[in-house]
């Protein structure tokens, strides 16, 4: 094995012959960011799945988050007859899963029967946006910071409970709190050498704001890289808190606290490997390059909002002095703007600061990698660094409601010669699926509100 953890097909081989692993995940992230897949034997595997793949069903994407089959999706219908989809194992991201004994797993290319790629897989909307770059002489680098809440519940009680009452991992605030956060470091190291045997790399873990909130943080890697390992992660992470009879969430919003954040750090390089962003000679050290990548953003944020926040909860994240971002600005080591420059050197990067750990985390690069091209293309000029509280400025705002993101997508031409009709119409009809079902619901807050006093 090169790196720890990861799996070539020859040593695949070798382990499952000597008896060591007997089952391989074969998996693809699905519309809301979830690992989903099937466990298969490791000899069939072996054997046949290796060479010819694994077949599953297209309603995989094309349901909605309790996997009802819904309407209004293209690829996939009681019509068609709901068909298969082929799942092709990428065996670059073969690796060891070591909460799970005897198991590997690799993440899958979804295509259709005849061979043609399933363009709304987000894997596949990645890749697309990876070849722009390609034939540019560009690659995409990123690394993600994401946030969970732990709580002392199981995940079945707190399902029994109708996830009310829980009880945090911890009684007030633990942002860098080392006495407060032992008390989860059990959970923690498993979460991280998890990960690291893996095949990732785990830089660290630490407290936040909120009750039992930490941030997990991993090494930059190569853009598709980073996402495979952020499926894998916030799967794996779960499948241990379970194990240690605990539970965790990286929703957006979970209380009236600080929520969960997804940054994302994004630079380009050439693809002999050189920094294309960073200028020792520019006043402010970035090359044109990257002050048009950066003028990219701020001109698709709005656009392209649905892809860094997809879910009705993501927009109550969005709360001034919260440390999530409202207004759309840049700044240089500004927390309070959406997109911060930070890091100097080759290490200079841009950090987006929208994202909740609610992301589907390939949908949200490929916006970055899309708005960034739209700023290179156009030779899009940067507008001066907003200093001082981005919450307090006059710059133009996030969305503050799902509805509003649907509206300002649909109507994007830039994200329809981007993304293309398909990718776009498949996703708005994701998001106005969750519009309806939330629509339709008698909350908590309307019992409160109005059964006595209304």
């Amino acid at each position: 094995m090169g790196t720890r953890g990861m799996l070539s097909r020859d040593e695949l081989d070798a382990l499952v012959e000597a008896g060591d692993i007997d089952t391989v995940i074969v998996a693809f992230c699905d519309m809301q960011g979830r690992l989903t897949g099937k466990r298969i034997s490791a000899r069939l595997f072996a054997d046949d799945v290796a060479e010819h793949g694994a077949e599953c069903c297209n309603y995989l994407l094309a349901v909605d988050v309790d996997n009802n089959t819904v309407d209004g999706y293209a690829i996939s219908s009681w019509e068609t007859g709901y068909g298969d989809m082929v799942m092709t194992p990428d065996f670059a991201t073969l690796r060891l899963i070591p909460w799970q004994p005897g198991t590997a797993l690799v993440m899958a290319d979804l295509s259709w029967t005849d061979g043609r790629p399933v363009t709304q897989a987000p894997r596949s909307i990645l890749n697309r946006q990876i070849d722009r770059l390609a034939e540019r002489g560009l690659v995409p680098y990123a690394a993600t910071e994401l946030e969970f809440i732990v709580f002392d519940d199981t995940y079945r009680d707190a399902w029994a409970a109708g996830y009310k009452g829980l009880t945090p991992a911890t009684d007030y605030n633990i942002d860098y709190a080392m006495l407060a956060s032992t008390r989860m470091e059990p959970l923690l190291r498993d979460i991280r050498l998890g990960m690291d045997g893996a095949g990732m790399y785990c830089e660290g873990v630490k407290g936040e704001c909120n009750f039992g909130q930490q941030e997990v943080g991993f090494r930059y890697d190569h853009a598709r890289t980073t996402c495979d390992n952020h499926t894998i992660y916030r799967n794996g992470a779960k499948e241990i808190a379970d194990q240690h009879g605990k539970s965790l969430t990286f929703m957006a919003k979970f209380d009236e606290r600080e929520g969960n954040s997804c940054h994302i750090h994004i630079s380009l390089r050439g693809d002999d490997g050189s920094a294309v962003f960073a200028d020792s000679d520019a006043a402010d050290g970035m090359t044109p390059m990257f002050r048009s990548f950066i003028a990219g953003q701020l001109a698709t944020m709005r656009e392209f909002s649905l892809c860094y926040a997809p879910n009705i909860n993501s927009y109550k994240r969005f709360a001034e002095g919260s440390f999530a971002p409202t207004a759309i600005a840049w700044g240089f080591d500004n927390r309070t703007c959406a997109l911060r420059v930070v890091g100097h050197g080759a290490g200079m990067r841009m950090e987006n600061r929208a994202p909740g750990g609610d992301v589907n985390q390939y949908l949200a690069v490929s916006a970055l990698i899309a708005g960034g091209l739209y700023g290179i293309e156009n030779e899009l000029e940067l507008p001066d660094a907003l200093e001082g509280n981005a919450y307090k400025s006059g710059a133009e705002r996030l969305p503050t409601t799902l509805a509003e993101a649907v509206e300002l997508f649909d109507n994007s031409t830039i994200a329809r010669e981007a993304f293309g009709d398909d990718v776009v119409d498949h996703y708005l009809n994701y998001a106005r699926v969750e519009l309806k079902a939330f629509n339709a619901a008698v909350t908590d807050w309307e019992r409160v509100r109005g059964f006595e006093r209304l």
